[in-house]
């Protein structure tokens, strides 16, 4: 099975907001770098550009976007909200009312693929 096609399932399995928000980030992800490519890893989807950029997942309460080299990415708009005492990566996690800011993820997005390249 094809890693975008285990993502669909992914994201089918979780019908709620979960799901949506998933969708919404898979999207984002991909505007922002069209040259990303979709790879399934540790269970989870996670996008690739040479190397490792982002995985994301659903959870019990919450949807994770975690960047591998996130503790070497600027993050002016503050979008970093987990994982910060990790020595490389670093995560946003969105509860079910949290907004997602779209142009500031997509330069997050696109400042890891520059890091990476």
């Amino acid at each position: 099975m094809k890693p975008a096609d285990k993502i669909d399932e992914q994201i089918a399995s979780t019908s709620d907001w979960r799901g949506e928000l998933l969708t919404r980030l898979r999207k984002a992800i991909h505007e922002a770098d069209p040259k990303i490519e979709e790879a399934w890893k540790w269970n989870t989807a996670v996008f690739v550009h040479g190397k490792n950029i982002c995985a994301i997942a659903a959870f019990k309460d919450h949807v994770k976007i975690n960047f591998f080299d996130g503790a070497k990415l600027a993050d002016p708009q503050e979008l970093f909200n987990a994982g910060l005492d990790a020595a490389t990566t670093r995560a946003i996690d969105f509860h079910e009312s949290d907004a997602l800011d779209e142009p500031a993820l997509k330069a997050l997005i696109r400042a890891a693929v520059d890091y990476t390249t």
